[in-house]
């Protein structure tokens, strides 16, 4: 399939698009309202633990001040009071303990259910997209969205959250604490702020952009590996090892440069920090002596300042680290917006049957569509009356596997409409319309897990007996009976433990356990031996009785007996009619017919 430069402009949009800092939180925070008594509960906890982390100080100070005028005046120490301002410090630091140990274990508990919730939408995403979203953008950076973007989500949440929330808090505290005994140093003090704006002002675009970077690189490097993994053989056949180390090696090193400037951009913010706070720090000691010794400020309310001054500048600067973390997690919340915000399959008003329609099954009527500005379909028009097997030839490109496309709405028709019983099936329900339709294709798909529950997949409330019924109506049953667990032979990935006939049986099987109203047949037959050849083609007679059933035919042998056919070219009806009658016009079915049969006899 083509994929025009739109649809790769569109997947850019999807996965790189550079988003609105703050409009990334604001949809982070509502993604946390469910948590929000936690939060709040966190917060409330946070205040009682900054209350009495910000008290101690105040509390040592007068233990100071008491020792050093007991010893100064000779009067001797208040040992009593000594000992209950220390033990009060002591509880203070034990409320402190475990206030941060609630708030850490509370805010463990939010970001496990803020990502539970990114993840259960993301995969809902995933089932109500346009099958051209899929077109345009590769597993492997999809599942490194699904997997590491939101795990860093997570982890960074955990441990920036905590320390925003008492970061905050402290600040306020310490800053009132320090209004009390200096508001001249407390000036000295608050020039750490307009710093502290200044340096993240200076460092966030870079952490941003090298972000942003490294969790794009990081989506192709998973997207090649998944790639070079599924391809072994061919990539070994071809003697293409280097080309695709090559092509690694490209990948990570872009990973690697963006990864180290993103950590650096982001850590720089902290040294630098850590720098204006040991400058304003020996200001705050060296202006503190001087009015301890002119006797404006008593020498413990001194030592209670400058450990406020500590508690206020020491969050303020790992502040920058906190935000470099965060950076880190909008980063990859982008990435997980972009695609919760990509449009969806679009749900159309219901309306009535068009008696025009009511007597064929399935109508295409004037049906125009394109994967490209380029049309494909111009003016499709078609009907399938009930009961009645299609069988759809044509040359690679005619659009055969695009119409069975446009009937199941993976892609969305440009003009015209597709009626099921009269209704326009932009009017059915996504889900209602593909349960009615059931699909056996050329390339099957069965997933890790027994081949019981590979059949019940076509139908979730199929019995056991159902189950068996449609495997040996499938004349799936006998091999699946010679397995060493029989139903319970649990399938590997890509279910390489079984011959490709079998997999094609089981399929068949899912398709009878599912009971569709309307069937669609890929040709099955294409990669097995005469012998599977002819058990697959009775599994499907059965199947395609009484049933209205599009089969998409590669091979014309096995459609001689279609009630009709459709030939396509260019998107279009070239021709219709039963075998012998296309045969007698001598038109595009009796060329492909005699290439087929040329190519048999060479």
């Amino acid at each position: 399939m083509n994929i025009s430069k739109k649809e790769t402009d569109r997947k850019i949009n999807v996965i790189a698009k550079p988003q609105d800092l703050w409009l990334t939180i604001k949809k982070i925070l509502q993604c946390m309202k469910k948590s929000s008594l936690l939060i709040v509960l966190t917060i409330v906890i946070a205040i009682g633990g900054t209350v009495m982390q910000v008290i101690s100080p105040k509390l040592l100070g007068k233990a100071t001040t008491l020792v050093f005028y007991g010893i100064k005046t000779k009067a001797g120490i208040d040992f009593n009071r000594l000992i209950l301002i220390l033990l009060s410090v002591a509880v203070m630091y034990l409320g402190v303990f475990i206030s941060s140990f609630l708030q850490e274990r509370i805010m463990t508990v939010v970001a496990q259910k803020t990502t539970y919730a990114l993840r259960s939408q993301l995969k809902a995403k995933m089932n109500r997209v346009e099958v051209t979203f899929f077109d345009v953008n590769s597993n492997g950076n999809l599942m490194s969205v699904a997997a590491n973007d939101i795990d860093n989500i997570m982890t960074n949440l955990q441990q920036s959250l905590t320390q925003l929330i008492s970061t905050i808090i402290t600040v306020i505290g310490a800053l009132l604490f320090m209004i009390t005994i200096s508001p001249l140093l407390t000036i000295i003090v608050f020039i750490m702020i307009p710093i502290t704006l200044i340096i993240t002002k200076l460092f966030t675009p870079k952490t941003q952009k090298y972000n942003k970077e490294y969790l794009k690189s990081m989506g192709e490097l998973n997207s090649l590996v998944e790639e070079s993994y599924q391809g072994f053989s061919v990539i070994k056949s071809f003697n293409w090892e280097n080309d695709a180390l090559q092509k690694f090696e490209s990948i990570n090193e872009k990973m690697y440069d963006s990864g180290w400037k993103a950590r650096f951009s982001g850590g720089m913010m902290m040294p630098c920090m850590m720098l204006m706070q040991n400058i304003i720090y020996v200001l705050i000691a060296a202006t503190g002596a001087v009015k301890v010794v002119g006797g404006s400020i008593l020498i413990g309310d001194m030592q209670a300042f400058l450990q406020y001054s500590q508690q206020f500048t020491s969050p303020i600067a790992k502040l920058s680290m906190t935000w470099a973390n965060l950076l880190s997690a909008i980063a990859s919340a982008e990435r997980v917006f972009n695609i919760l915000d990509t449009e969806e399959i679009k749900e159309y008003e219901s309306e009535f049957p068009n008696k025009e329609f009511e007597t064929a099954k399935v109508a295409f009527e004037n049906v125009k569509f394109g994967y490209t500005d380029k049309p494909l379909m111009t003016n499709f028009s078609m009907n399938v009356n009930e009961g009645q097997m299609v069988a759809i030839v044509g040359h690679t490109g005619a659009g055969k596997s695009t119409l069975i496309n446009l009937l199941e709405r993976f892609y969305e028709i440009q003009g015209g409409s597709i009626r099921i019983d009269g209704i326009d099936v932009r009017n059915l329900d996504i889900g209602k319309l593909r349960k009615n339709i059931g699909m056996v294709l050329q390339d099957t798909w069965l997933f890790s897990g027994t081949i019981f529950e590979n059949i019940k997949y076509g139908n979730e409330n199929a019995t056991k007996e159902q189950v068996y019924a449609a495997a040996k109506a499938a004349y799936a049953h006998e091999f699946i009976q010679k397995l060493p667990y029989g139903y319970n032979t649990v399938l590997n990935e890509d279910a390489e433990n079984i011959s490709q006939g079998q997999r094609q049986l089981i399929t068949i099987a899912r398709a009878f356990v599912a009971n569709p109203d309307i069937l669609v047949l890929d040709e099955a037959t294409s990669n097995v031996d005469s012998r599977t050849e002819l058990i697959i083609q009775k599994a499907m007679k059965r199947l395609l009785k009484n049933r209205t059933s599009f089969v998409v035919a590669h091979r014309l042998s096995t459609i001689y007996d279609a009630d009709s056919i459709v030939v396509m070219e260019k998107g279009d009806i070239a021709e219709t009619g039963t075998h012998k009658e296309l045969l007698s016009r001598a038109g595009a079915y009796a060329d492909i017919y005699n290439s087929q049969f040329a190519g048999s006899l060479a």
